[in-house]
C-alpha cells in the first residue's frame, strides 16, 4: 500500500503513526482481536446453554440466573459505551508515544551534541506521561462497573443459593435438587463473567481495527497504467505545474531532455530542482501539464514499468541493515555475485569492500551508519549499475562529503551515466562544464537554459554560480 502513494504523503504525516499502526496497533488487533472473541462468543453461548438447562431444570432457580444476568449485561452495556469515548484518544496518544521515540532515536545525535541529555527529551516525557494518564483513565472508568457487574453476579449467587434453602424447607425442592440449587449458584455465573471481561476489552480492539482501517484511506497513484518499455528516452516537460500544498514550487516549466544527452540542473536552494527530478520518477505526480517519457505519459506506466526506466542516486544515499552484497542487488535480487563484483569495480567501491573483515558478506549499520559518505554514494551507484536503467537521475549534492575519493567518485558517475538519458542536479564546475545543456532553476521557473558557453556570456545566475565556485576553489588555509 505504502509504495503506491504519493511521497507527498511522507513529508505530510507522521512516521510515528504509520510505525505505530503497523507495530503496536496491528499486534493488538492480532494477539487480544482473537481472544476477546474466543472469549465473548464462548462465554455468551456456555451461558445461554447452562441458562435454558436450569429453566427446564427449575424455572424458578431459572428466573433468577436470568435476572442476574440481565443486570449484569446491562451495566456491561454502560461500560462499553462509556469506553467507545475514550479508546480513540487513547489510540492517538500510543501513536504519539510511538512517533515520539522514534523522533528522539534519530536525534540522538542532536541531543548529544548539544549536551541536551536528560532536557531535550520534553516531547516523549510528555508523550509517555499522556500515555499513561489514559491508561489509567481506561482502568478507572472500567473499574467501578467491574465492581458493580461483580457485585450483581456475587448478590444473585447469594440470592440463588437462599431460595434454595427456603424452597426446601417448604418441601417444593428435594434435598438433592436443594443441593444441585447450591452448586448452581456458584457455577452459572461464571461464563456470562467471562464473555464480560472480554467486552470490556472489545472497545478498545475496535479503535485498534479503525484505527489501523485508516490506511485503506490512503490516496493511491493511478494503477491503470500499462507496461510499457519505449525504445526512445527523451524526457518532456510540457507546461508542468507543481505544489507542496498551497506552496507552489514549479510553475509552467516546459524542457526536453534529448534521448543519451547529459543535462545539469543548477539553482538556488528551494528553486525546485529535486521536485523536477521527482516527478520524473512519479513520487509526486503533476497538478498542471505532463511529464513524459519516450513520448509517453508517466502517468500511463504501472509504477513498476516506470522505475525500471529510471535510475536514482539520491541526495541522502539510506543503505539497510544487511549485507554490502545484499544492498548493491537491492533492486535485483536474482543478480549473481560475480555481477555484483562487476558493478562494485565500475563504481570504484570493490576495493574498499574487499578490506572489510567480511569482505561482501560484511553487515553494515542501519542507513549505512558504519560506512562514509563517499562510500555510502559509491554503494548507490554499484546498486544502480546492476538496475542499468536507461535514464539516471543524479543529485551531485553529496558528492562532496568525501574530498579524498573525488576521483574514484568521477568515475563512478562516468561509469553509470555513460550511453544514458542523464539528470543532474549539479554542484561541481567540471559536471556543469560537460553537460550537453545546462538548465537554470529560480523560484520554481527556469530562468536560463543552454551550454556553458552560451550562458557564461550572459550575466544572470549561472554566471554568479560559475563565479562564485570559482572563488571558492582558489581558498587556501593560512
Amino acid at each position: 500500500k505504502l509504495k503506491r502513494i504519493p511521497m507527498g504523503y511522507f513529508n505530510d504525516q507522521s512516521l510515528g503513526e504509520l510505525t505505530g499502526i503497523a507495530t503496536t496497533v496491528l499486534d493488538e488487533v492480532e494477539s487480544a482481536g482473537a481472544m476477546v472473541l474466543v472469549t465473548i462468543l464462548g462465554g455468551l453461548i456456555n451461558s445461554a446453554v447452562m441458562l435454558l438447562c436450569v429453566l427446564f431444570w427449575d424455572w424458578r432457580i431459572g428466573l433468577l440466573a436470568l435476572a442476574g444476568m440481565a443486570l449484569y449485561l446491562l451495566l456491561l452495556s454502560r461500560m462499553e459505551k462509556q469506553s467507545a469515548k475514550i479508546a480513540p484518544k487513547r489510540q492517538r496518544d500510543e501513536a504519539r508515544l510511538v512517533e515520539a521515540v522514534l523522533e528522539q532515536l534519530q536525534g540522538m545525535s542532536v541531543i548529544k551534541s548539544f549536551n541536551l541529555t536528560g532536557k531535550g527529551d520534553k516531547r516523549i516525557r510528555q508523550a509517555l506521561e499522556d500515555s499513561r494518564e489514559n491508561n489509567l483513565a481506561v482502568e478507572k472508568l472500567f473499574t467501578p462497573y467491574i465492581w458493580a457487574q461483580e457485585m450483581a453476579l456475587h448478590l444473585f449467587s447469594v440470592v440463588i443459593l437462599v431460595a434454595a434453602v427456603w424452597l426446601y424447607l417448604n418441601g417444593s425442592l428435594t434435598l438433592a435438587n436443594a443441593l444441585m440449587a447450591v452448586i448452581i449458584s456458584f457455577l452459572i455465573f461464571s461464563q456470562i463473567q467471562s464473555a464480560g471481561s472480554g467486552v470490556s476489552a472489545l472497545r478498545l480492539v475496535g479503535s485498534s481495527i479503525d484505527h489501523a482501517n485508516q490506511v485503506d484511506g490512503i490516496p493511491e497513484m493511478d494503477q491503470d497504467g500499462a507496461a510499457l518499455h519505449p525504445d526512445a528516452h527523451d524526457i518532456v516537460f510540457d507546461h508542468v505545474n507543481f505544489s507542496y500544498g498551497s506552496r507552489p514550487i514549479l510553475k509552467d516549466v516546459s524542457l526536453t531532455i534529448p534521448g543519451r544527452t547529459t543535462t545539469a540542473i543548477v539553482g538556488p536552494s528551494g528553486s525546485g530542482k529535486t521536485t523536477l527530478c521527482n516527478l520524473i520518477a512519479r513520487f509526486w505526480d503533476v497538478e498542471g501539464g505532463r511529464v513524459t517519457i519516450g513520448g509517453r505519459d508517466v502517468r500511463e506506466y504501472t509504477l513498476e514499468s516506470l522505475m525500471d526506466q529510471v535510475s536514482m542516486v539520491f541526495q541522502r544515499v539510506y543503505l539497510f541493515h544487511d549485507t554490502i552484497e545484499n544492498n548493491i542487488k537491492f533492486g535485483c535480487p536474482d543478480s549473481t555475485h560475480a555481477q555484483v563484483v562487476e558493478a562494485a569495480k565500475k563504481a570504484c567501491c570493490h576495493d574498499f569492500i574487499s578490506a572489510l573483515p567480511e569482505g561482501y558478506d560484511t553487515v553494515i549499520g542501519e542507513g549505512g551508519a558504519t560506512l562514509s559518505g563517499g562510500e555510502k554514494q559509491r554503494i548507490s551507484i554499484a546498486r544502480c549499475l546492476l538496475k542499468d536503467a536507461p535514464i539516471v537521475i543524479f543529485d551531485e549534492a553529496t558528492a562532496n562529503v568525501d574530498p579524498e575519493n573525488e576521483d574514484q567518485l568521477q568515475k563512478a558517475m562516468e561509469a553509470l551515466t555513460r550511453e544514458k538519458t542523464v539528470l543532474m542536479i549539479a554542484h561541481r564546475l567540471k559536471t556543469v562544464r560537460n553537460a550537453d545543456q545546462i538548465l537554470v532553476l529560480d523560484q520554481g521557473r527556469i530562468v536560463q537554459q543552454g551550454t556553458h558557453e552560451d550562458l557564461i556570456a550572459q550575466e544572470g545566475i549561472y554566471r554568479d554560480f560559475v563565479s562564485e565556485r570559482t572563488a571558492s576553489g582558489q581558498w587556501t588555509l593560512q
